[in-house]
């Protein structure tokens, strides 16, 4: 695990940026372009593209929404459409110096932007708000233990353990432990169309 927060299993800080670098390229985008679609200082994304800032996981979802894409694109390469299992330990895992985690369970496909997580929140621990993703996006939660708060376009709601939920994914959202004692939720996340704007996101740039 890197001193400054995300651990990605199997991963270096150097190749995550790598990957981050090649998907903005694959676009057209110029480092300025992506960094006003993320709403992350050009500074920010040009040290995470180099390896040399670790990035929360909150810029990384950051990153990954305005390039189109998920977290899981981010951190694996796509595999094979054929049935294959996921062992535990191959899994990739980023973890947010806040104290929470999120875990990868889907493999990456090629040409299939969906994404299936386990996050757990630690006690009291709020993981912050996510940008919206691109017009068509959807999102499904499912809460397994304690009571998660999600919040959906400035307007929360309670799950307790078995309660589930779906919202379109082109709206702000975000997630955190409401009883103090800790949370894990399962997300389901199928993505929509190309990436929002700067201008959508509605947030103040951040520098990690």
């Amino acid at each position: 695990m890197d001193s400054d927060g995300v651990l990605s299993t199997g991963l270096s800080m150097a190749e995550l940026g790598a990957r981050i670098r090649s998907e903005r390229r694959s676009r057209g985008f110029p480092i300025e372009r992506l960094a006003e679609l993320s709403g992350i200082s050009r500074s920010m994304v040009s040290e995470v593209e180099r390896g040399a800032k670790t990035p929360s996981v909150l810029v990384l979802d950051r990153l990954a929404t305005a390039l189109g894409t998920s977290i899981g694109r981010l951190l694996d390469e796509p595999a094979r459409e054929v049935p294959q299992v996921l062992r535990h330990a191959a899994q990739r895992v980023v973890r947010d110096p806040s104290g929470w985690e999120r875990r990868v369970l889907s493999p990456v496909l090629p040409n299939v932007e969906f994404e299936f997580m386990r996050t757990t929140l630690g006690p009291g621990v709020d993981a912050g708000e996510f940008a919206a993703h691109a017009p068509g996006s959807r999102e499904y939660v499912a809460v397994e233990s304690g009571r998660l708060r999600l919040t959906i376009a400035d307007r929360p709601q309670i799950l307790h353990p078995g309660d589930s939920a779906y919202y379109p994914g082109d709206r702000r959202h975000a997630f955190a432990d409401d009883a103090g004692t800790g949370c894990v939720f399962y997300l389901a996340m199928e993505l929509g169309g190309p990436a929002v704007t700067h201008h959508d996101l509605g947030r103040e740039t951040l520098d990690g």
